[in-house]
């Protein structure tokens, strides 16, 4: 099982992307991060503390749960209710330009489920993807706009993305 980013390259990474937002965006007033639960919501916390060290920019940031619009609901359920988490969206997203933040980006189902959340909350610009972790095997015609590693993998291999906010330690690590 090797781990194939440890705490400090996820960090080094962040700040990269964090630095590829700023040059890509010309200004930074009409930006807002929204992460996916469970762990795009700490990588997106990270991202806008990233952004605000480089430049002094606050970016808002919210969090979003996709539960109730994946198109697997079943294969996410305690008995017979599906397992919902917490959205967190205090702005408003009308005229936003959002950075979608995602640990993982593998079939791209998570990242539809997510665009047909976020819709239902306004009409924002534009939104753009950002991923700490590309493996591929692409499902949907989804490609991300800032990628963190691109990590290339078998179907048969799961790509663990451990965080210190939500396990203790900051990790990525591939299992067979």
């Amino acid at each position: 099982m090797p781990v194939v980013m440890d705490a400090d390259r996820i960090g080094r990474t962040l700040t990269r992307i964090a630095h590829e937002i700023i040059e890509r965006n010309r200004t930074l007033d009409q930006l807002v991060l929204v992460g996916i639960q469970r762990r795009g919501v700490p990588l997106a916390r990270r991202l806008a503390a990233a952004i605000h060290a480089i430049n002094q920019h606050e970016v808002p940031t919210g969090a979003l749960d996709i539960t109730l619009y994946r198109d697997d609901l079943m294969r996410h359920t305690v008995g017979t209710q599906p397992v919902v988490g917490r959205t967190d969206i205090p702005f408003s997203i009308d005229d936003k330009r959002i950075l979608l933040v995602d640990d993982v980006l593998y079939t791209g189902r998570t990242i539809r489920a997510a665009l047909d959340a976020l819709i239902e909350f306004g009409r924002p610009t534009s939104i753009q993807l950002v991923v700490l972790i590309d493996r591929g095997h692409r499902e949907l015609p989804i490609k991300a706009d800032y990628v963190g590693k691109n990590v290339p993998t078998s179907p048969s291999q799961s790509v663990q993305v451990r965080l210190a906010e939500t396990d203790g330690r900051d990790e990525v690590e591939i299992q067979e």
